[in-house]
């Protein structure tokens, strides 16, 4: 991290000397693309979702487990680089743009685990909750597309772009409720709030990983205003989507495999830039939102072999408040 606020000073810098070098200016204007390189900071702030899906006659309910795994907030630091139009207005032109983020670890909430076990009807039967900690955030968008102006007032892009991100975490010190089992039928439960079994757990219990693929289409509309601001909004959607997930539950030595996708993928987003010579300072805000894909999952216990066990799923809402500081070259 301390090399990334090297950088965003070096960009500073660099910006002011060139902004009064008169030399670099002419030549500036004599080119009609231009790289600009940025340091970003910020938080995402949601959730990871984990799903397995209930085959017939498991339970009553749609889910037969339900994990949601907190990052409230996450803090990350990264680097920018596009490649684009100098003067987006002066004609058509295409882009490019790659970011990368890298989270600081840390505690980030809590984590839900939630069952429905009972074939009876689809009523809770296990709760627990856990201090969640995110361990990796990583995260990586790349997108390529054209930009054209519409008269003098804004321009708009279409384009298409690509994702990957990975999540880890861990659970610990847990609080569990669970409701009995009705000794007459053990597939059946009596209510989770009578008189239900709570144990409390210390020290790491569950670890989890998600690592995602996604593609995607999308358009922006941006325009400049005041001379020096610029105000850019703009839309991401696909089914394009694709996760890899993996669970350990450590105390019972259990490894669960999914291999998810075909989830909904949604991304609005907006920026609100200013602009000094050739330093550009932007605040960004994006909310990223898979919904609830569909897969196999595998099933190892203890020391032994992987096999298939149901269908699984997966998900993911964020909220991601952006600094961005560029430097154009």
């Amino acid at each position: 991290m301390k090399n990334i606020a090297v950088l965003t000073v070096l960009v500073i810098i660099v910006g002011v000397l060139t902004a009064n070098n008169p030399a670099y200016c002419q030549d500036k204007k004599e080119r009609n693309y231009c790289f600009l390189f940025g340091t970003q900071y910020g938080f995402v702030h949601g959730q990871s979702l984990e799903l397995v899906y209930p085959v017939p006659g498991e339970t009553k309910g749609e889910l037969l487990s339900e994990l949601k795994w907190d990052m409230k907030p996450v803090f990350y630091y990264g680097a920018q680089i596009d490649f684009s139009r100098r003067d987006l207005m002066s004609g058509p032109g295409f882009f490019s743009s790659v970011s990368f983020k890298a989270g600081v670890p840390g505690d980030s909430g809590i984590m839900e685990d939630r069952d429905w076990m009972s074939q009876e009807n689809g009523n809770l039967t296990h709760f627990s909750s856990h201090t969640n900690k995110t361990r990796e955030l990583f995260w990586l968008d790349a997108s390529l597309g054209a930009s054209f102006p519409v008269k003098s007032y804004f321009h708009v892009k279409t384009f298409l772009s690509g994702s990957w991100m990975r999540f880890s975490f861990t659970g610990r010190d847990g609080k569990l409720k669970y409701a009995r089992i009705k000794t007459n039928n053990p597939d059946t439960y009596y209510p989770i709030d009578y008189n239900p079994e709570v144990k409390s757990l210390t020290g790491d219990d569950i670890n989890y990983a998600q690592e995602w693929l996604l593609i995607a289409a999308g358009f922006s509309i941006g325009a400049k205003f005041l001379s020096r601001f610029s105000l850019d909004l703009s839309f991401k959607i696909s089914p394009f989507t694709y996760c890899a997930a993996m669970d350990e539950h450590l105390a019972r030595k259990d490894t669960f495999m999914d291999f998810t996708g075909w989830g909904l993928f949604l991304e609005p987003a907006g920026s609100l830039s200013f602009t000094v010579e050739q330093i550009e300072f932007s605040l960004g805000f994006t909310y990223r939102y898979i919904g609830q894909t569909w897969g196999e999952s595998y099933t190892k216990h203890s020391d032994g072999y992987f096999y298939q066990n149901g269908d699984a799923g997966a998900g993911l809402s964020l909220s991601d408040l952006r600094f961005l500081i560029r430097l154009q070259i």
